[in-house]
């Protein structure tokens, strides 16, 4: 490989961006060494058909670092660069993909969860605590609160969200953020159920449904006839459902269509042009029934070794198998990007990884 005195000093300048970032929040930063040979080991076939979306000379890459638990990434093509959350740190992020660099976009961000970019290029936001509430990142800046709250009562801790091509918005609202003080403010929630909402166009907001256990990631189909969500309390393992999407926006035909082994975990996903669901994988922290002698202390280990299940998982639309991308840490959430929105951006844990593809965004 060659590399140029500009192209080392801008590698050198990311990474001592991140690390700065780091000790400012008191967060770590991890190496990574981006795989020599192609095609990338770590993205894993399993099953032929996911051939025609892999990138021979493509390997993932590690494009910021520092953070205590990266989510809710968001892609905006107008001005080429990805904001994410840092909840626990209590930010918003920003990676500017001409310069390589990352920077806080927002301080003090109510504990920001789930991002998504609306059909106007504005950023819209659940606040996943304190505030509680869905908010819109106005052209000029100015903060729009969208909804707080439902029949009278505070929401839970909204969660992640999607915006339909009718400029109505979608978002779930499970306990994470009010359970304790790491991701938020432990409060007593008001609601008597984890719903999943629906902003209309006109503002109104509705529970669309009301019957799941901290409801988690959720996204359209690529012709929005289906919506995907997360059940993240799902009996007996974390699932994904799949509904039919009426005209009004009703739910209907509930239908498991992704069951996670009892060790793993589901948690934000994206939806490619095909209909494939590229979903945020890792361990569930589930503990073995029996414990393991380890150096004479008698240890719960957990189920599943983490490092065999900390990447991204790709489902065709029937819920089959696809592929493995085996990353060095929990992917919590993805979203597609780049210029030709064939960039995968994966938010896991202390960083966020990037790898080119052969699939696109179907939003």
């Amino acid at each position: 490989m060659n590399f140029t005195r500009r192209s080392l000093m801008a590698g050198a300048g990311a990474a001592a961006a991140s690390a700065l970032l780091a000790r400012a929040a008191g967060a770590q930063s991890f190496p990574f060494t981006p795989n020599q040979r192609y095609p990338d080991p770590a993205v894993q076939i399993l099953d032929p058909s996911f051939g025609k979306y892999r990138l021979y000379s493509s390997t993932v890459e590690q494009v910021a670092t520092g953070m205590r638990w990266a989510e809710g990434p968001a892609y905006f093509p107008e001005g080429g660069y990805l904001l994410f959350s840092d909840i626990p740190n209590n930010r918003i992020m920003k990676f500017d993909e001409k310069s390589g660099q990352t920077s806080v976009f927002r301080a003090n961000a109510n504990y920001a969860n789930g991002n998504a970019r609306d059909r106007q290029g504005r950023l819209v936001t659940c606040e996943h605590s304190v505030t509680r509430r869905i908010t819109r990142t106005e052209k000029d800046g100015k903060i729009t609160v969208l909804a707080d709250k439902f029949e009278g009562k505070r929401l839970n801790a909204p969660n992640d969200i999607v915006v339909k091509s009718d400029d109505s918005i979608w978002f779930t609202d499970p306990l994470f953020g009010i359970n304790g003080e790491w991701e938020g403010k432990k409060e007593k929630a008001e609601q008597a159920t984890t719903n999943v909402y629906r902003i209309a166009k006109d503002g109104k907001i509705s529970a669309v449904l009301t019957d799941l256990v901290n409801p988690n990631g959720l996204a359209f189909s690529p012709d929005e006839k289906k919506l995907y969500i997360v059940e993240w309390k799902g009996t007996p393992n974390r699932s994904i459902w799949s509904y039919n999407v009426g005209d009004d926006g009703a739910l209907s035909g509930k239908t498991k269509l992704i069951d996670a082994a009892d060790q793993a975990s589901l948690d934000g996903f994206r939806v490619d042009r095909d209909g494939n669901l590229w979903c945020g994988w890792g361990s569930n922290g589930a503990l073995q029934a029996e414990p393991t002698d380890i150096g004479g202390r008698r240890v719960f280990q957990l189920r599943g070794k983490s490092e065999d299940l900390d990447g991204v998982m790709v489902f065709n639309p029937e819920g089959k198998p696809l592929a493995f991308i085996k990353l060095p840490e929990r992917c919590a959430n993805l979203c597609f990007g780049g210029p030709k929105n064939n960039r995968l951006y994966m938010a896991s844990s202390h960083s966020v990884y990037a790898l080119y593809v052969e699939a696109h965004g179907a939003v």
